[in-house]
């Protein structure tokens, strides 16, 4: 049996009780670490609190080398723990898959996720959201500008767009907003395009969320603090959102 199971947004205590006691009977335990992470926490702690060693998985073990996991299914109870919600990510998917291919059962045990958690927190309605798009950070010569163009598109649909900052675990690397403002910014700037209003979400989950709206300048000055950062591109707001935001995120 091999069951995902979402550990929801911030840390240790967010996992739920279905989940615990998954984890609790599992003779193996992964936990993907690099499309998102548990920033409340540390892995020293998730361990003590689960009771269980906790195997990390890197980009390479999930899409490249699988058969650890799948094997360990095959043979036990094993689980595979994610931040957030279970199925995000292709790649999870793409584990799913591989296991019912080799006839191993599967179940997913969901967990609180940011791209509901920033609706509560913004007040901006989920079902105005458009498709989401990742910024990157630029390398090199390379600078990609799909961020733009799918913000573009949803702002001419009148959608919001949920932007996911990028993580480099690595290097232990976090966007912050107003570095991925100034990325969205210069892409603006190439393409003619003008994005009039950002919402910031940062430590969604946390005792200590901020939510701030504001220009790219307003963005650029306020102190989100410490990650994980998220960005949401709003298109025109109802009435409700616009108080929402003025009440809870400091729009003038």
């Amino acid at each position: 049996m091999l069951t995902f199971i979402g550990l929801g947004l911030c840390d240790e205590y967010d996992v739920s009780v279905r989940g615990l006691e998954a984890i609790h009977r599992a003779d193996a335990v992964f936990l993907e670490v690099y499309t998102s992470v548990l920033t409340g926490t540390t892995f020293e702690r998730l361990e003590e609190y689960y009771g269980k060693k906790i195997t990390p998985l890197y980009r390479e073990d999930v899409e490249l080398h699988p058969e650890p996991i799948l094997d360990a299914a095959a043979a036990g109870e094993a689980v595979f723990l994610t931040a957030g919600d279970s199925m995000v990510a292709t790649t999870h998917a793409d584990i799913r898959i591989r296991a019912a291919e080799r006839g191993i059962a599967t179940r997913i045990i969901h967990g609180a996720s940011i791209t509901t958690a920033v609706c509560g927190l913004s007040g901006l309605q989920n079902y105005r959201f458009g498709k989401s798009v990742s910024v990157p950070f630029p390398h090199g010569k390379w600078f990609p500008m799909t961020p733009i163009e799918v913000i573009t598109e949803n702002l001419s649909h009148n959608l919001h767009t949920l932007v996911f900052l990028d993580i480099q675990k690595d290097k232990e690397r976090y966007m912050k907003i107003s570095e991925a403002v100034d990325l969205l910014e210069e892409q603006a700037s190439r393409t003619g395009a003008k994005i009039p209003l950002y919402v910031g979400v940062a430590r969604a989950g946390s005792e200590d969320p901020a939510v701030h709206a504001g220009d790219a300048d307003e963005m650029r000055n306020f102190d989100f603090g410490t990650p994980l950062h998220i960005l949401i591109v709003p298109g025109t707001l109802h009435d409700i959102e616009l108080e929402y935001l003025r009440r809870f995120a400091g729009l003038c």
